[in-house]
């Protein structure tokens, strides 16, 4: 990337500049644990998160770090030992941007709701709102790393914005996607199979390379040039998913040849060339990352004429959908094909175990669809709250607020979420659901009792043995 002048750094030159502070624009799922961890392992550089959520901000300052607006294992610890030391999260994003070397742009990089590429391409008004920020309020050369999940080339439109603002200030644009599964997003930051960094300048990357090498082994940072890592992002995430789909296309077959989708996966897992990981046959998956990187995927292949390329990778999207419709009719079908008026229980409604997110979660699209049905519906799970499972049906439009309440109840209790249900329907693997009392259970529930496990978490003979009349994925 050609400079405007010699890149400098507050009055210094940059190879003589340690990085003494950094910005994170977005306080959420990762940004929060991925500065949080930067914190720790970096006591020498102050870190602040900022976000225009004020809301979102406080949970993250309440001295009760169990309220924390994210549930990660073994962040509250985290932020424990370092907010206020070290780790500071603000709503005042000017004063962070103008007094840090390094801002990392973590915000949201939701799929088009609206306009061209609607349903499939990545809508980047946060993102561009922050290079524009961030153009207007810089007084000083600046590192701007690309966090959130980007399509191919957007570092060129964030380079653009920024040095065409007139102004003698200096950027230098960094890709570093994050690599984190939810649910074990502190352990993938504290010991990363790699961390990738994309960039023109060798000067700057190996300010980031840097901060990371303060517990990263060097050999597993690896440096590509910008778009590479742009695209190795949307790459890993399509791949994961890829799998999922493939052991949910088998478990299909699986359910009518009497074969065992577990014993299969076990059998191909051990071969050294497939591995066993990514191989568990679910109700489908979810997460913010997945299918909209998948969509992301296809729309740019397709914006290339790649048809071929979009139509492969969208296949993996409908093979998604098509198994947490399946599973939702399979229900409806078993319960003597009606569930009006049948109250069917939901266990778990974040998209995977040990995360309070529920983006994309199957739990909220199977709900959704039993209500078409007119099912009375119970929700339990241990870290999602009553608002957010409203907010997430609500979101969908497909009946009236009112009607999402008066037919969705929410409990703190999973006891009283299954009291006289017709069927109970495992939508996260939650490990405390392994422990429950499925005796008391089922003397509780409606008869025949059913439960559709959709994350394969419970043993199939014993609850047969119970009494109950139990389905699961590929078996």
């Amino acid at each position: 990337m050609a400079l405007k002048k010699p890149f400098t750094g507050i009055g210094k030159t940059y190879k003589n500049m340690k990085i003494t502070k950094i910005c994170c624009i977005g306080a959420g799922y990762v940004g929060g644990p991925t500065m949080a961890v930067i914190a720790k392992k970096n006591p020498n550089i102050q870190v602040t998160i900022v976000d225009i959520n004020e809301q979102r901000i406080a949970a993250w300052n309440n001295p009760d770090v169990s309220k924390l607006p994210i549930y990660e294992p073994g962040l509250a610890e985290i932020v424990e030992e370092t907010r206020g030391k070290n780790l500071f999260f603000s709503t005042n994003i000017d004063k962070a941007i103008d007094e840090s070397e390094m801002i990392f742009i973590s915000v949201n990089t939701p799929t088009k709701t609206y306009g061209k590429g609607k349903g499939m391409a990545a809508d980047l008004k946060y993102v561009e709102l922050c290079a524009r920020n961030i153009a207007e309020v810089a007084t000083s050369d600046k590192i701007v790393v690309e966090k959130s999940t980007l399509p191919v080339r957007t570092a060129q439109a964030i380079k653009s914005i920024l040095h065409n603002i007139g102004s003698q200030v200096n950027f230098h644009i960094l890709s570093n996607p994050e690599f984190l599964a939810e649910g074990t997003a502190i352990e993938d930051l504290l010991n990363p199979d790699r961390v990738l960094i994309g960039g023109e300048s060798k000067i700057a990357i190996e300010s980031l390379a840097n901060v990371y090498g303060s517990w990263v082994p060097k050999d597993r940072i690896l440096t590509t040039n910008l778009w590479s890592s742009e695209l190795s992002k949307l790459t890993a995430n399509a791949f994961l998913a890829q799998r999922v789909s493939s052991i949910n296309a088998i478990s299909e077959l699986c359910e009518h040849t009497e074969a065992n989708v577990n014993e299969v996966a076990k059998a191909i897992g051990m071969d050294s060339r497939i591995g066993s990981k990514f191989l568990k046959a679910s109700v489908g998956f979810g997460g913010s990352c997945f299918q909209k990187d998948i969509l992301n995927l296809v729309y740019i292949a397709r914006s290339y004429n790649l048809n071929e390329v979009a139509n492969y990778w969208e296949q993996v999207i409908i093979m998604n959908d098509h198994q947490k419709r399946r599973f939702a009719d399979k229900l409806i079908k078993t319960l003597y094909n009606t569930v009006s008026g049948k109250k069917i229980s939901m266990l778990g409604w974040a998209f995977k175990k040990d995360t309070n997110d529920t983006r994309e979660s199957a739990a909220i699209y199977v709900t959704d669809h039993l209500l078409n049905e007119q099912a009375k519906i119970s929700v339990y799970d241990p870290k999602v709250p009553k608002e957010k499972v409203y907010s997430d049906l609500n979101y969908l439009n497909t009946r009236t607020e009112q009607e999402n309440q008066d037919n969705v109840i929410i409990n703190d209790n999973p006891y009283d979420t299954v009291k006289d249900s017709h069927a109970i329907a495992i939508m996260t693997e939650w490990d405390e659901f392994k422990n429950y009392d499925w005796k008391k259970i089922y003397n509780d529930m409606k008869k025949p009792a059913f439960i559709f496990d959709g994350r394969n978490v419970l043993d199939k003979s014993e609850m047969n043995k119970i009494g109950f009349e139990y389905f699961s994925i590929g078996q």
